[in-house]
């Protein structure tokens, strides 16, 4: 696989360039942890603009397990949806510890590979190693895939098989949100462990 990054026949602004068509996968709870780890919360519309860097944005995706019950969680899923995100959202469930989660790794997989003819580079915004697999098919279909994530949080094979990898670290005062009295930010609810909610 072709790893742009090292190779000294491409500037990183050739690499840019290159992009084309661009589509965004956003594993909602693997940022928010990633997040919390930085010590930062997220500024959504910054981010949606770091990662096309002035690419064509053919769309971005943002996976999260929900809490119909929860009625911050739901504001904020409404402002992503009217800010440029498309939101793909599972039912939380309850695991035997009490704690509840939602996993969409197949959700990412199977819009990644369903767009793959619609868009030349995909954003993954993960560090799951469990993607790895749709990652490396995705290429095989023509697709460059950059992924996105903090370091300590990233599948070694997922870095692997990407042809781009961004440590959220080195991003994170592009993406972080400045003021705290406006827009919606993840905050975990009390007693949930693995659940995200929201801080008005």
């Amino acid at each position: 696989m072709l790893n742009f990054e090292n190779d000294p026949a491409f500037t990183p602004e050739q690499v840019m360039e290159n992009r084309g068509r661009v589509a965004i996968f956003i594993d909602g709870s693997n940022l928010f942890y990633a997040a919390l780890q930085l010590g930062i919360e997220i500024d959504y519309t910054k981010l949606l603009s770091r990662l096309t860097e002035g690419s064509r944005l053919l769309r971005a995706f943002f996976y999260t397990g929900v809490d119909r019950t929860n009625e911050k969680q739901q504001g904020f899923l409404l402002w992503m949806r009217r800010n440029g995100y498309r939101v793909i959202s599972k039912e939380l469930i309850q695991l035997p510890d009490g704690s509840k989660k939602a996993n969409l790794d197949v959700e990412i997989a199977v819009d990644m590979m369903a767009l793959a003819g619609s868009y030349d580079t995909a954003i993954l915004v993960s560090g799951d190693g469990d993607l790895a697999y749709a990652v490396d098919a995705a290429s095989y279909r023509g697709v460059r895939v950059e992924v996105v994530s903090l370091r300590s949080m990233t599948s070694d094979h997922l870095i692997n098989v990407a042809d781009r990898y961004v440590d959220l670290e080195v991003i994170k005062e592009d993406i972080q949100k400045i003021s705290r009295n406006t827009g919606y930010s993840y905050r975990p609810m009390s007693g949930v462990g693995s659940v995200m909610g929201i801080e008005d």
